[in-house]
């Protein structure tokens, strides 16, 4: 009898033990972490987990199989995530896109999301606002082939629906480049060479006025932003450099911010987180405050709907470029070359 009882519990124990996990294990390394957690999240899932202070995180999550971001704080990439993985990540921050690895169970999805995002970049990370309408659909239907080719070359072992989300993708995700550099080559066409809308009495850091006729006779390059932006805010270091290598030439930088009631609530209170950031980063170059936020007339006169929005307007108030490069772009110093600024 006790020979039968201890078979019984030995079956039972390697029958859980072959019962498949209704959990993901989550774990890896991350060399020079940004923080001391990393998120995974959708739009109805959110996950915070500890970072050590060597790098190393460990978690178990129950979730619905599909592509989540990952998050360290500073950068991000999706990862797939299955009940039953056990997935191990690295990732280097210096080279986040171009380190991350996976092994264990679910490794194989995950290393063709990565592999498919980097294809993607290279595709994608074109000067496309240097393009005309031929040269950008020439680039954009190369991508398609390239990214299509790319799914079909290296889908197996994948599970099949990253597979059929990648490929599902690739149409609406060119559509939308598509639509967006065709806007701004219009854009650019419709402004160039004509009197820029101008902004006047526009309030400074510093409590003084600041008009664009003050400013003619020098090239003037416009940041159209805002504290809440997260694009915005990504270019800031890139702008400082920029701001930096040009100091005492022939050109302004004006960061105009459009912090408004809408979102914060109030007028004073978009002015008072305004200043705050503003000293916090350290921001140099002409900083003004536009008075009526989305609906102030340089803001109108240029029908921006999205920000960041760089603009750049010659000695004679006349319309350069109506989107011009980012300063994180290297296009913008050819930008800038070309007009021997």
């Amino acid at each position: 009898m006790k020979k039968l009882t201890l078979l019984l519990v030995v079956i039972i124990i390697a029958s859980c033990a072959n019962e498949p996990k209704d959990y993901v294990t989550l774990s890896g390394k991350i060399t020079d972490k940004s923080s001391d957690s990393i998120v995974v999240r959708t739009r109805t899932f959110s996950r915070t987990i500890a970072v050590n202070e060597d790098g190393t995180f460990s978690d178990t999550l129950k979730v619905e199989a599909g592509v989540y971001n990952f998050f360290d704080g500073n950068e991000s990439t999706n990862i797939f995530l299955k009940n039953g993985f056990e997935l191990n990540i690295t990732v280097d921050t210096k080279e986040f896109d171009e380190s991350i690895a996976f092994t264990g169970i679910g490794s194989e999805s995950n290393s063709f999301l990565a592999k498919k995002a980097l294809v993607s970049e290279k595709l994608l990370d074109q000067d496309f606002d240097t393009f005309d309408k031929v040269q950008l659909n020439a680039a954009l239907d190369n991508a398609k082939v390239e990214l299509t080719a790319f799914v079909n070359d290296n889908k197996t072992g994948v599970d099949s629906t990253v597979v059929a989300n990648s490929m599902n993708e690739i149409e609406p995700m060119l559509n939308s480049y598509k639509k967006y550099f065709e806007g701004n080559i219009d854009l650019k066409a419709k402004y160039f060479g004509k009197p820029s809308p101008t902004f006047e009495n526009y309030m400074n850091i510093d409590g003084s006025e600041t008009s664009l006729s003050d400013l003619k006779g020098k090239y003037v390059y416009v940041d159209v932003w805002a504290t809440w932006c997260g694009p915005c805010k990504a270019e800031i270091p890139s702008l400082k450099k920029v701001e930096a290598a040009y100091h005492g030439k022939n050109i302004a930088f004006v960061s105009m911010s459009i912090d408004d009631e809408r979102s914060h609530g109030s007028m004073e209170k978009a002015e008072e987180l305004w200043r705050a950031m503003v000293a916090d980063k350290d921001l140099k170059g002409i900083q003004i405050f536009a008075p009526k936020g989305w609906q102030s007339e340089f803001v109108t006169g240029f029908g921006i709907r999205g920000i960041p929005r760089f603009i750049l307007i010659g000695p004679d108030g006349n319309v350069i470029d109506a989107s011009a490069p980012r300063p994180s772009s290297e296009s913008l110093i050819k930008l800038f070359d070309a007009h021997n600024i």
